[in-house]
């Protein structure tokens, strides 16, 4: 019977059927991080379970901890120097590989775990994390779970789940100029609502997503669950495995061979069943920046700010009045042109090395305008030090931005850094909840080089006037 990509992943790691519709699947990987990753490991502790494959499980310092030159274990959130220090302690004692400050390889979880090749094509990878999904970029079934779940996945290498529906959404064509894989991603989530995927995995597929270099399809990915879904994934190709080839958790020398040949074979196959199909033109696409509190509340950089009461559902209406008010803003009036406080480029979407090289393109020669705070904060410190060997720290400073640590830094607000109440902020991250970037901030999603054009006009900008086609 032919299958999808998905189904592929999950029948080579089905355990067996449990009663109630659930599979018990096989975790190849489990990754932690600081704000949760003390409480699993502890939990596991304290019932007197172990590890069961210490080889397996990893943990990095990303959320909590300072961005900021020269830092620490102390951290602005209050008790944050606690999580730290408990994880670096019960990580040790459990023997599992730990990224922390001042290693080299630290970063964000989610940007480590391809950048190390932990997570591969065809694995399964869970971490207590929403944003797990990205790494099925690289072909894997990746999803977040909660702290008990990750003591379950530590001490058994097992969870049961409920397998998800299939669906499919190809990008046809070709991007236009200016546009990138966050718009791609706020333009599905935008026609469709971040409901749209819920209960499903979600395959990306098109000639535009095939175009798309690995850190782009990380984007893309990245947001799925954004969307709702279960998670989302990309058939791995020659990019995928050029990609994984020589990073340091990899297979070498006769299991690289042994591996290739069972990746090659990782892709749906010709005639699998999709429960769901959603096809859009890639040339409709222009550069995405939201309005309001969730994902789906976004526009064309050029459009005008929706008018709730063109909204038939009640419940909409109301969530979008909502939504304007918190965010400060009235309906029929252009997004473009909106004064901003501060611009921040960072998080696990949009944070490696490609994304500050496309923010510096239009940064370079050129100062943020005055009264706008902006901050890079890059997402590993692999991408920090190979940006810094590329002098793109050196444009980012001279144009006015902040040049920090890696880390989640103010993806989140989580009682340590944030943004200001009633401040705008343009921001590269994936989540513009109220109060996300710290209590009464007001967030407006964009691709990182829309937020440099915004950082540089003092407004929320189109970066098609300031980026020059071809660079």
């Amino acid at each position: 019977m032919a299958q999808t990509l998905a189904e592929k992943i999950w029948a080579d790691h089905a355990v067996t059927e449990l009663d109630g519709g659930a599979t018990l699947l096989y975790i190849d990987r489990v990754f932690l991080h600081e704000r949760t990753g003390s409480i699993a490991l502890k939990g596991l502790e304290a019932a007197g379970r172990s590890v069961r494959e210490p080889g397996q499980v990893f943990c990095t310092m990303d959320h909590i901890v300072d961005t900021f030159p020269g830092r620490g274990d102390e951290t602005r959130m209050p008790g944050g120097r606690a999580f730290i220090t408990t994880t670096r302690e019960a990580a040790r004692a459990a023997g599992i590989h730990l990224f922390d400050i001042g290693d080299p390889d630290q970063g964000i979880v989610h940007v480590v775990s391809p950048e190390q090749g932990i997570a591969l094509p065809g694995t399964t990878l869970v971490c207590p994390d929403s944003h797990t999904g990205t790494v099925g970029a690289l072909g894997a079934l990746a999803w977040g779970i909660g702290s008990t779940e990750a003591e379950h996945a530590m001490a058994t290498k097992t969870l049961a789940v409920n397998r998800p529906r299939q669906m499919r959404v190809s990008f046809e064509g070709t991007l236009p100029f200016g546009v990138t894989a966050k718009d791609m991603i706020l333009a599905l989530i935008g026609r469709h609502t971040a409901a749209g995927g819920v209960g499903y995995v979600v395959e990306f597929a098109g000639a535009a997503v095939r175009a798309l270099e690995m850190e782009a399809r990380f984007t893309l990915c990245n947001m799925a669950v954004e969307f709702g879904a279960f998670s989302g994934l990309v058939a791995p190709d020659e990019k995928t495995f050029a990609y994984v080839e020589g990073r340091p958790f990899a297979p070498k020398g006769a299991l690289w061979a042994e591996a290739l040949e069972h990746w090659q074979g990782l892709h749906s196959d010709e005639g699998a069943r999709f429960d769901r199909e959603i096809h859009i033109d890639a040339a409709s696409i222009v550069p995405q920046v939201t309005w309001g509190t969730s994902p789906q509340h976004e526009i064309p950089v050029d459009g005008d700010i929706p008018d709730p009461s063109a909204e038939a559902d009640g419940n909409r209406r109301k969530a979008m009045e909502r939504a304007l008010e918190y965010m400060g803003l009235s309906p029929g009036r252009p997004l473009a042109g909106t004064p901003i406080d501060a611009a921040f480029i960072g998080s696990c979407t949009n944070s490696r090395l490609s994304d500050l090289r496309a923010a510096a393109a239009v940064l370079r020669g050129r100062r943020v305008a005055e009264g706008v705070r902006a901050i890079c904060v890059p997402g590993s410190s692999r991408v920090k030090a190979a940006a810094e060997a590329e002098g793109l720290d050196r444009v980012f400073t001279e144009a006015g931005f902040e040049w920090r640590e890696s880390g989640c830094s103010m993806c989140f607000f989580a009682g340590g850094e944030s943004f200001g109440r009633g401040e705008r902020v343009i921001t590269s991250t994936n989540r513009n909840f109220e109060n996300r970037q710290g209590p009464g901030t007001r967030s407006h999603l964009a691709s990182p080089a829309t937020v440099a054009a915004s950082a540089l006009a003092g407004r929320i900008a189109d970066v098609r006037d300031y980026a020059r086609e071809g660079t």
